[in-house]
This record gives structure tokens, sequence and C-alpha cells, in this order.
């Protein structure tokens, strides 16, 4: 019995040496393992700041401007495709060459196919706008980085990472003093902030992901950017989610590398400052050429024979051009069949590439499958001027996108004359068509039957009736004047030239 317990003990001990010694020998290990990560770290770190070296060394041997001019770059890529964004471009440029003297104005752009005359004539045909003095055009020839077609999953990261890569071709050909970007293309603010030592400006239109995109998900909406595959599947619509947050904090980074915020709108204001967290974010209405449609003559709508619905937009799908083919098949079947004869639906827009041109095809399908392709008029990139006469003849706008960021088109409708139906929501909503000093300034609708009613509304009402609500609407769009865009540009924008100062 002595010697089994003898030997028991010694079974202990000699378990608990060796216990003791692979301890020991795990210590060691995790010893070294920590030791070699640790190094290893050391090493990356050093190649990091010999890589960041090398950048910044290559970056000081990048173009600069001319001495004694402050040189500011606007990140535009898309400066040739005509729409309300291009007008802020153009606006903004003006008001900077008529306050500084002393600063060149560059545009980084991926308009390829034009030549920097042609660019220009095309802001003075759309826009009524002529530079005071010359910009110089810096090609990129990457644009493709940013467009949704290559990116069929994760395309919101991807565009925006395409962006980052655009942005580094554009720092490569030319580092300005100030960087401008004024297509909301955030995840290039860093890049140029931290890599090419460039003061950055921002004037957001649109945030790139809202609480609004978040609830859709979260909610299982179908649209543009929520295709019904994912709303129908709660595993699809959590992932998105969870990739949509994901997006949200990275998003919210890079978003406070600007210095200073310009944003065009209350409801683009609330996002961005909840998003960034931006000290200096101002609201500055996007200009709108009001004084040259205000000047166009009413026209009594019993003196027009056709009651033309005048729509104005680009030719992208968050415009929801669908719904406007659907409400006008409901408005007339809703209406005498002798008022629906004389309406038509003209559609004026800019369409900037094949897949724009492949929208608007399909569209025009849906028209005829609906049975009104015969009440619609396609004008695709239509010159300022017959732009013009369409809005003054006419007698109703239309708008159809949901938290549209301000609303341009609708701004200068209603200065035209024309009663808009603006959609429910965003800038419509909070910052144009509201009422004025008590009176009406037009109609907010949200689907189908809401668009149709209030055009018949619009229709029937007497002549009298739409007078009011006409002169209301174009004594309401003063504050969102070139004049009035101007003053605030400069005013906002003037931290940029006081960090910069002019010599």
């Amino acid at each position: 019995m002595t010697n089994i317990i003898t030997n028991f003990l010694e079974s202990i001990v000699e378990l608990v040496n060796l216990t003791s010694q692979m301890m020991s020998l795990a210590l060691r290990v995790w010893s070294l393992g920590i030791t070699i990560i640790l190094q290893l770290l050391v090493v990356l770190a050093g190649c990091l700041c010999i890589c960041w070296f090398l950048i910044k060394l290559a970056v000081l041997m990048i173009r600069r401007g001319e001495k004694g001019y402050k040189h500011v770059a606007f990140f535009h890529p898309y400066c040739n495709a005509g729409g309300g964004g291009e007008r802020v471009l153009w606006c903004a440029i003006r008001a900077i060459q008529r306050k500084y003297p002393k600063v060149k104005c560059y545009i980084y752009t991926g308009d390829t196919d034009a030549t920097p005359q042609e660019i220009l004539q095309k802001a003075q045909q759309r826009f009524n706008i002529t530079l005071p003095r010359p910009v110089e055009f810096i090609f990129l020839n990457f644009r493709t980085l940013v467009e949704a077609k290559h990116y069929p999953m994760l395309t919101l990261l991807m565009q925006s990472l395409g962006s980052l890569l655009l942005g580094g071709e554009a720092l490569s050909k030319f580092r300005p003093d100030i960087y401008f970007d004024t297509m909301g293309y955030a995840f290039t603010y860093p890049l140029f902030r931290y890599v090419g030592g460039c003061t950055v400006g921002s004037y957001t239109h649109y945030p790139t992901i809202s609480t609004d995109m978040l609830s859709r998900v979260a909610n299982r909406v179908e649209a543009h950017n929520n295709s019904g595959v994912i709303a129908q599947n709660v595993v699809f619509s959590t992932l998105k989610l969870g990739y949509y947050y994901l997006f949200t904090l990275l998003y919210s980074i890079v978003g406070q590398s600007a210095h200073v915020v310009l944003v065009n709108s209350s409801w683009t204001h609330g996002h961005i400052t909840a998003l960034w967290g931006h000290s200096s974010t101002h609201i500055v209405y996007p200009p709108c050429d009001t004084e040259k449609f205000k000047s166009l003559s009413l026209i009594s709508d019993s003196e027009k024979n056709v009651k033309s619905i005048i729509s104005v937009g680009q030719f992208r799908p968050e415009k929801d051009h669908l719904l406007q083919l659907k409400s006008l098949q409901r408005l007339c079947e809703i209406i005498p069949s002798s008022l629906s004869e004389k309406v038509q639906l003209v559609l004026i827009g800019g369409c900037r590439n094949e897949q724009d041109q492949q929208r608007v095809d399909n569209l025009k399908n849906i028209a005829s499958e609906l049975g009104i392709g015969d009440k619609i008029l396609w004008k695709l990139n239509a010159p300022f001027t017959e732009l013009l006469d369409y809005v003054q003849t006419g007698t109703i706008g239309l708008h159809t996108m949901w938290n549209e960021h301000f609303g341009i088109c609708v701004v200068e409708c209603m200065a035209g004359g024309l009663i808009m139906v603006a959609h429910d929501s965003g800038g419509p909503q909070m910052d144009i068509v509201i009422d004025y000093e008590g009176q009406q300034t037009g109609y907010r609708a949200t689907d189908v039957e809401s668009y149709a009613h209030a055009m018949k509304t619009i229709l029937e009402n007497s002549d009298e009736e739409r007078e009011l609500i006409r002169r209301a609407a174009r004594a309401s769009v003063d504050r969102f004047s070139d004049t009035e865009f101007e003053l605030s540009f400069l005013n906002a924008s003037e931290q940029l030239f006081s960090d910069n100062p002019i010599p």
C-alpha cells in the first residue's frame, strides 16, 4: 500500500515538472513570437515611412502653377454634362475670378472627347455663363473608374475607391494650392490634403450615403439602388445593411479631411453634419438663372392649344422618369378625353454617355407599352434657348426624384412660370415648393396617384387661380439667384483663401 502511494506521488511530481517545463517552453515560444511580430512591425513602419517620404518627394516634383498666383483646381470629371452641378461649377469659377485677380482656376475633367473651346461654348449655350478669364482644363484618362456600370456589386465602395485612383491621376498631373471638389467625391479629400498638401474645399450636392438609404434597405424597400432580389431576401438585406454601415463609417472619416464644406440645401446640411460632424458647414443654395427665366413673359393657358408638362433633368436612374411616364398615363385616364388630347409631356435633359442613352431607349419602349408614346417629346441635350421656349409655352413643371438634394430645375421652372408638381421630399419639400407670404407656390406628390391628381387639379383650375400660384412662385425664387449664390459662396469659402492668402 505504501509503495502504491509513493508511486502515485512521484507520478504527480513528474506531471507537475512536465507541465512546468511545457509552460516554460510555451512562454519562450510566445515571447519569441511577440519579438518577431514587433520586429516585423518596426520593419513595416520603417518601410511605410520610406514609402511616405518617397511619395511626398514625388509630389514635390509634380507640376505646379505660375509663381505669384494662387491656383485653385476644381475636381469635376463630368464638367461637360450640362446639369445643375455643372452650373454650380461655372458660377463658382466666375465668382472667384471676379473677386481674386491673382487666382488661376483649373478643372480636372474626364471629358476627353471635347476640346476646351467646346466645353466653354456649351457652358455659354446651356447656362448663359461666360468666364471673365481663361480656365485651364486638366484632362483625366481614367474617368471610367467612377462609372457605376463597372461595379454590379459593392457599387458605392468601388466607385469611391475608383474616385481615389482618379484623384491620384489628377494629383499626378497638377498639384494646386486649393483643391475644390464640386461633385461629391469625398474619398479624394485625404489624398489631396495629406499627400498633396492642399487646402481642401467641398461643395456637396448629395451625400454618397444617407440615413434614408439605410432605412430603405432595413425596411426592404425596392428602389433603383436596392434591387428586388435583395429587398425580397432577408439574408441579402442584412448583409447589405452591414455593408452600408461600414461604408458610412468610411465616408464619415474621409469627409472630415475637408477644411471647408458647402452644401446646397437644408436636407443635405442635416445629413452631412450628422455624418461628418464638420464645424465649418455652410448652406449655399445653388445658382439658378432666375432672372433669365423670370424675364419670360407669361402666356395665358387659354391661349395654349397644347397643355405641355415640362420635365427638366438629366437621364439618370434617380430622376425616376418612369414615375413620370406612369403618372402621365394615369392623368390621361382621369381627365376628359377632350383635354387628354391636348396634353403632352416634354422630357428635356442631359444625356451624358452610352448608359444614359440606353436608359432613354428603355423609357421610349415603356412609353409605347403604356400607350403614351405619341404624347411625349424627347429633347436630349437641348440648347438653352430651346429650353426657354418650352418653359415659356408650358403649363406644368414635373419633378419626380425622391430626396432631391435641392432641385435647380424646380426653381428655374417656377421662375419661368410653370406650376410645379415636385416630389414631396428633400429640397423641394424643405426649401423650394413652400408657401411664400401665405401664398401657394406649387404642388408636391409622392406616387402615381398623387402626381396624376395634382396635375389634374392644375389643368382644371381657372386662369386666375393658376396666375396666383405662378406669381407667388416667381416672387419666391429670388433667394436662389446667381447673385445670391456668388455672395454666399465667396463668404463661405473665404477661409480657404485666408489659409492661402492672395499675394
